[in-house]
């Protein structure tokens, strides 16, 4: 079985004979920030698979918050080329959970914790985060918790 990553560098590959010039140009980007990951700190280091699911789901949140601050600025062109980015680095992604799974698994973690209130947020969080790594937005959780808490 091969790596994300090896799969990455041969999917560029494909796009480049291809001149798919989104794809190419996306892939690049990525595999960048791959490499930039591996060389931080003091020791270079190879990313497990999950390692560069972290990277993609940061690359891929930027693509969103630059599509978004691109409407903002009414320049669709640069918004369409931003979310193209994104479906293509969203193809490398686990499927993302839906609310109601992201909610029940929420729902375990204050059971477990028997977290109560706002004061509880942070004893949630370390057990929901490592279940939703990659397959929801943090934010996201973290507003999830908070009106689950409270209502608790």
């Amino acid at each position: 079985m091969t790596s994300l990553k090896e799969q990455l560098h041969a999917d560029l590959t494909v796009a480049i004979r291809a001149k798919d010039s989104i794809s190419s140009g996306t892939l690049r980007m990525v595999l960048a920030a791959i490499t930039n990951e591996e060389v931080a700190g003091k020791v270079a280091r190879e990313l497990t698979d999950q390692d560069v699911v972290t990277v993609l789901t940061r690359e891929a949140k930027k693509r969103r918050e630059a599509a978004t601050a691109y409407d903002d600025a009414k320049r669709p062109e640069l918004a369409d080329k931003e979310r193209a980015e994104l479906a293509i680095i969203q193809g490398y992604l686990p499927e993302a959970l839906s609310t109601d799974e992201i909610t029940q698994i929420i729902q375990k973690a204050i059971a477990e914790s028997g977290a109560q209130g706002p004061s509880g947020m942070g004893a949630v969080m370390k057990l929901v985060t490592p279940q939703v790594a990659g397959r929801a937005d943090g934010s996201e959780v973290a507003a999830l918790v908070k009106t689950l808490l409270a209502s608790a």
